[in-house]
């Protein structure tokens, strides 16, 4: 247990240890709907950097599929005591704030969640069948963005929401 300067069990850190490991049990997914990473791809080691710094909080992958079909039917083949949460990027989805995606990400792993699985779309955009799928449809904005900066930014987000959600100083609200 956590101890302040005094000696005393510092309760606000055991109550960030103890979201830390119940976070853990939470498997989160970064996809794309593409083809894979070329050694020349700048963009790929962010992607794996954020999701190795958001590994401290939750078990963390990244995948890629070649269609929409091949991630939804990966999907259905994922489900465990509950259902994956697929969340897919789209200009037409809902936009947060961190905060606000902090706490949907955060209100998802109280819910007891194991799997999210965060989707990007493939080039000519989500089919009506995929969107109808999805829990969530998000939006990083108004921007159309190129699939290896989607991912490094949603990367990113994702990191940053589960510092918000234990307390780390990473994230200061600017």
């Amino acid at each position: 247990m956590p101890r302040n300067v005094e000696g005393e069990i510092d309760r606000v850190n055991c109550w960030s240890v103890l979201q830390v490991r119940y976070s853990r049990l939470v498997l989160i997914t970064l996809a794309y709907i593409g083809a894979r990473a070329s050694s020349g791809d700048q963009f790929e080691p962010l992607v794996q950097m954020y999701l190795q710094r958001t590994a401290s909080f939750a078990r963390c992958e990244s995948a890629v599929f070649r269609t929409e079909e091949s991630l939804l039917d990966w999907l259905v083949k994922q489900q465990t005591r509950t259902l994956p949460i697929p969340v897919l990027l789209d200009s037409r989805g809902k936009q947060m704030s961190s905060e606000e995606f902090a706490a949907w990400l955060g209100s998802r792993r109280d819910e007891g969640v194991q799997h999210i699985a965060f989707a990007i779309g493939p080039a000519s955009g989500w089919s009506d069948q995929s969107r109808s799928r999805a829990r969530l449809l998000l939006s990083l904005g108004q921007f159309t963005l190129a699939h290896s900066l989607a991912r490094v930014v949603m990367a990113e987000q994702i990191y940053r929401a589960s510092t918000i959600l234990c307390g780390h100083p990473y994230h200061t609200g600017h």
